[in-house]
Order: structure tokens, then sequence, then C-alpha cells
């Protein structure tokens, strides 16, 4: 398997298993916890999880002063991202938050644009502009009714700092280091955000069912370190870009799952709001390669002359 299919198929897998946080989180928030105390138990046992795999794999856990520095700031934006998604289930469906999660793609683009200096396309700009009509379709649900405000830019700050996360793995020197490596650290500085939180508001709560346990441990393994983990590795063999395109299979992981486990209501207005977000990102990410396909299909196919 070559390394082009390998960072595809990793990306895919990395997708899927992120969409399947309301799988486990939706039954701890109605068993009484809260999104901090989800969220530390998740990072907390991904960590040696993480940890054991550095050891058999027999790599080191040393890394430079410079590169801690970044993994501080990489966990930071993960752990921000992750607490902003699962804080907004409690305002929105989580099909709903997952799908509105998914222009994360598109804030990707913009950041390379305003920073490292991409050019911005009419078939980018057009795309931002579904992608944004595609929201305002969930926005606004058939019967007039809104989303949460304070939900909305839950996710949408969740987005945004995927993205920040998604384009520091591959536009700085952590691009160098073993990816075992980065996902470990990333999780650990993150838990420190949960944890103070906890410390501080003195909200730290447990499952009250045995069983539930075990949603902790999968969120742990699922949408963590399984996630993670071929997410840093996908970015690596295929770049930011073709990582984040492949992301449409986490709404619909997500929907597919609101939808038939938890009886989570769609329309078909926010079915459409949910392609034209998805053809929008594959199209704003894929630009590049369809501007190709479409030069090489009008050459079939030359104009007559008169």
């Amino acid at each position: 398997m070559n390394d082009k299919v390998k960072g595809y198929l990793l990306g895919a897998i990395a997708a899927a298993t992120y969409g399947m946080n309301p799988l486990f989180a939706l039954p701890l928030y109605a068993d009484g916890m809260n999104a901090d105390s989800v969220l530390f138990f998740r990072y907390l046992f991904a960590i040696p999880m993480l940890g054991a795999m550095i050891a058999v794999r027999g790599r080191s856990f040393k890394i430079s002063g410079h590169d801690t520095v970044l993994l501080i700031f990489m966990g930071l934006m993960m752990a921000v991202s992750s607490l902003s998604l699962f804080l907004s289930y409690n305002y929105m469906d989580a099909g709903i938050a997952s799908t509105m999660l998914f222009v994360y793609p598109i804030l990707v683009a913009l950041i390379m644009v305003l920073f490292y200096k991409e050019r911005l396309s009419i078939l980018t700009a057009l795309c931002i502009i579904m992608a944004v009509g595609g929201i305002a379709l969930l926005y606004r649900s058939g019967d007039g009714t809104t989303l949460s405000i304070g939900g909305t830019l839950l996710v949408l700050a969740s987005a945004l700092t995927y993205a920040i996360y998604i384009v520091g793995v591959n536009h700085s020197s952590l691009k160098d280091v073993a990816t075992l490596s980065v996902t470990f650290y990333v999780l650990l500085f993150g838990v420190v955000l949960f944890l103070s939180r906890i410390l501080i508001e003195d909200t730290l709560t447990i499952p009250t069912r045995w069983y539930l346990w075990g949603n902790l441990l999968a969120l742990a393994l699922f949408p963590t370190a399984i996630s993670f983990l071929c997410t840093t590795s996908a970015i690596k063999y295929i770049g930011s870009t073709p990582t984040a395109i492949l992301g449409a299979l986490e709404p619909v992981t997500a929907v597919i799952i609101g939808i038939t486990v938890f009886d989570e209501a769609f329309t078909p207005r926010e079915g459409v709001g949910l392609v034209l977000i998805i053809i929008a990102v594959t199209l704003v990410i894929a630009g590049g390669s369809i501007g190709h396909v479409l030069l090489r299909f009008r050459k079939l196919f030359p104009r007559l002359r008169h």
C-alpha cells in the first residue's frame, strides 16, 4: 500500500471514528455528567493507551523545548475544540452540530489564504458562499424555529480551533515529530484545560451506572486515540487539505447515529443543508484537481470554428 492510499484510508477512519462522539457522549449526558467531566475522562483514559503504543514501539518520549511550546498550544486548541463541540450538544441535536462542524475544512482554506499566501480562487469563494447557505438552512428549520445562537457559536468555535490544529501540525516543526508522540502530548496538555475547569468550578461528575464507564473508555479509544492518531498520520501522508475533505464522513456518521440511535429529527431542509456543506467543502478542497479534470474534459470537446 503506497503512502497516498494509506493517507486516504487513515483520513477516512479518523473522520468516521470522530463522528462517533454522540454515540458514546449522549448517554453520559443523560446520566447527569457534564461536558468537562466527560472530556476529562475521555482524554485521561486515552493518554495511557497512546503511551503504551509508544512504549511498545520502542519510541522515545523525549521532545525538544521548542516542540513542547507548540504541543502545549496544539493541545489547547484540540481541547477547546472538543469542549466547544460537546457543550453544543446541550443546545442542538448532535447530528446538526456535527454537520455544522464540517465547515472546518473551509476554515483551513481561509487560514492558508490569510497566513500562508495561498490564492483565493473564484471556486473557493463560491464554495464559501455555498457552505454559508448550507449553514443557514440548518440554522432555520422548516417550521421557522431557529437553532440556539450560543450553540451555533460553540460549534463554529470548535471548527475554527480544529482548523488551526490541522494547519499547525502540518506547517510547523511538529510535522517531523513521530505521530504517536504528537497525539500523546496533545492529549496530555489538553487534559489540563478540563482538569482546571473542574477544579475551579468543583463540577466533577461520574457515571451512576457501571456500564457507562464503557462509554468513557469507548470515547477514549475511538473518537480520541484512534481518530487523533489517524488524523495526524493522514496529514503527514497526504497533507492538511485532503485530510480535511475526508471529514465528510464525520457529519454523515453523526447524523446516521442521531437518527437511528437517538431518534433525532432530520428534515429534508436540513438534508439539503448537509449536502450543500459537503459539496462546498469537497469542491474547495479538491479544487485544483477538479480544475484539471474540467480542463481535460473541455479539450475532448473543442469549440467548432465558424
